[in-house]
């Protein structure tokens, strides 16, 4: 019986999850998290809605959903009536923060990117176009390059999974940048990534290479030079490669194209690409982190032709393409770092 009450509070917590989705959304766009993040104190209902410009009740019932959901805390104001305080969790919803993630939940919960997910079963049954191409017509990146909001959209989350994977490469494999002199980042976007990795390893001398409509955006540097193009028809040359979240998107013969890309990009000598990507199936102490590895597997079934690959899936891309041997190396992040020598 025990069993059978769990599963009905489990049934009704899998309905519940498009609500708390949504909720926090609807924090983020009305600017919650930044609003109580910019008071230094508990701040009431009264205030909060005076601040935002929201209907108090309204507001009211916002709030006491987001304290059962554990993303704010209430605590009493020096007049003794009910404030909100930020929890870790909420402070990564503030839009003014270095350490938002506001954007990754922005983008999960957009039009664009919800609709496929209706026709995930369909897609499954058959050997139609993946559930992106079925709704927009298109698939995911002609989509995002005619679409500038979408873009832009898709800009800031990669920005911050930059701000925590790149992070985690950085202090957690400094070494991996020793004599790299100069590093073509494939699929740099707005650049965030190759400015961090800059900013850490001064000695390199940077190209972010992206589609055209994404590197337009990127800001100009002395040590970073935006180059606009086609990873499937050429790689600018440079002594390494750095690609993250990038060869996930695409499936296997994609990737084994774009590595070989990579390969004429690199010096045979000393050259060597290196990948920020989920490797699936590695034993992790937390357990968390393996679940949003499969979630991401999930997006990439809707989103794009790719898909999250364990150890034996990216010996055969790397193979094929023709490196010779690779290291993986465990971080403190979603994706492991590998790196690949010809």
């Amino acid at each position: 019986m025990e069993e059978e009450a769990k599963a009905q509070v489990d049934i009704f917590s899998y309905m519940s999850g498009f609500v708390k989705l949504a909720v926090a959304k609807c924090a983020i766009e009305l600017g919650i998290p930044d609003a109580i993040g910019s008071h230094e104190n508990p701040i009431s209902l009264s205030e909060l809605s005076s601040v935002l410009g929201c209907e108090p009740s309204r507001l009211h019932r916002i709030m006491k959903f987001l304290v059962q959901s554990q993303v704010f805390k209430e605590k009493p104001t020096s007049q003794g009536a009910t404030g909100y305080v930020h929890t870790p969790l909420s402070r990564r919803l503030m839009k003014q923060s270095e350490n938002s993630l506001a954007a990754l939940l922005l983008i999960g919960c957009n039009p664009v990117t919800l609709a496929p997910w209706n026709c995930l079963s369909a897609w499954v049954q058959s050997r139609e176009d993946i559930p992106f191409v079925a709704v927009h017509g298109k698939d995911f990146w002609s989509y995002t390059a005619e679409d500038p909001s979408h873009s832009k959209l898709l800009d800031d989350a990669m920005a911050c999974i930059a701000r925590t994977s790149v992070t985690a490469v950085i202090n957690g494999c400094p070494d991996v940048f020793d004599g790299v002199g100069n590093l073509v980042d494939v699929g740099g976007g707005n650049g965030t990534t190759l400015r961090m990795l800059v900013k850490a390893f001064p000695w390199i001398k940077g190209i972010n290479f992206d589609l055209p409509h994404a590197v337009s955006v990127a800001p100009e540097s002395d040590t970073i030079q935006n180059v606009g193009g086609d990873m499937f028809q050429g790689i600018p040359k440079a002594h390494a490669a750095f690609l993250m979240s990038v060869l996930h998107n695409w499936n296997d013969d994609e990737c084994i194209n774009i590595l070989k890309k990579c390969r004429e990009a690199i010096p045979p000598e000393n050259g060597k690409v290196i990948i920020v990507e989920a490797v699936m199936g590695e034993k992790d102490d937390d357990d968390r982190l393996d679940f949003v590895r499969w979630t991401l597997d999930m997006i990439m079934m809707t989103t794009n032709t790719g898909k999250e690959r364990t150890l034996k899936e990216w010996d055969y891309v790397l193979t094929k393409a023709g490196f010779s041997r690779y290291n993986v190396r465990r971080i403190p992040a979603i994706p492991s770092l590998i790196e690949a020598f010809l």
